[in-house]
């Protein structure tokens, strides 16, 4: 791909955005990657070198994305590739959930991506042409327990992708969302952490509780799924819409 095409990754800063990012940018991209802590997120963009840029934003604040949107078109033209990262996971039994919890998971991990796409889709439009990724999750696909909302605003982003990629079949423009089982980064060592405390097991005993529903028997790695949005947003796949790819060792089929 031509360095021209323009990547926008939200919560490109750590984790798995920042694997797809450093993907990208190494795939030819020039690549904004979007975040709300500032100063980590410029550090990284520049460790990126001149093909990528931090953009302040919030996903679950219209104003923050159009402001964000704007920034990045201005230093890289319009959006070719959308991929939709940013993401939160809080864990609590259904009956001792508070609406502000629910309401949080579906602000951040769909809402964030309604808007998002909304903002980002005229350029692509406009081109008769882009890609647009979902970072979903296994959780997007299956039930899991103490994570109901997470688990409800996920599988709303494969509704959303199922249906937009028909909506926009015609028009150049793909539509897919990237499923990844439990994978090493900060979210997994939060939840390693809650293990611990809520179970008095040991690190090791709390990673392996949640490799165990990998056939594989470990965590997905960060870059094992940039791989896949690399593959997705590339001409290769231009065929390839409404789909959702899970990337979870065969925990999902």
């Amino acid at each position: 791909m031509s360095d021209r095409r323009h990547a926008l990754v939200t919560g490109g800063g750590r984790g798995i955005g920042a694997a797809i990012a450093t993907a990208l940018v190494a795939a030819g991209y020039r690549v904004s990657i979007t975040g709300r802590d500032a100063g980590k997120l410029a550090a990284f963009a520049n460790s990126l070198g001149e093909h990528c840029r931090a953009v302040g934003m919030d996903v679950g604040d219209r104003a923050s994305i159009e402001a964000g949107m704007a920034a990045a078109r201005a230093a890289f033209g319009p959006i070719d590739v959308l991929v939709n990262n940013a993401g939160q996971a809080e864990s609590a039994p259904f009956h001792k959930m508070d609406a502000a919890l629910f309401e949080r998971m579906i602000s951040v991990n769909l809402m964030g991506v309604f808007h998002c796409t909304q903002a980002a889709l005229p350029d692509m439009l406009a081109a008769k042409m882009g890609r647009i990724i979902n970072i979903a999750s296994t959780a997007g696909l299956v039930g899991y327990a103490y994570v109901s909302a997470y688990v409800v605003a996920k599988h709303g982003v494969i509704g959303l992708t199922r249906s937009l990629a028909l909506e926009l079949a015609s028009k150049g423009i793909t539509v897919n969302a990237v499923c990844p089982g439990y994978t090493e980064t900060d979210i997994v060592k939060d939840a390693v952490a809650n293990i611990m405390a809520k179970t008095g097991r040991s690190e090791e005993e709390a990673r392996a509780e949640l490799a165990k529903g990998n056939p594989m028997r470990r965590l997905v790695q960060p870059q094992e799924v940039a791989d896949a949005v690399l593959w997705l947003a590339g001409e290769g796949a231009s065929s390839i819409t409404g789909q959702s790819i899970a990337v979870a060792g065969g925990e999902v089929m």
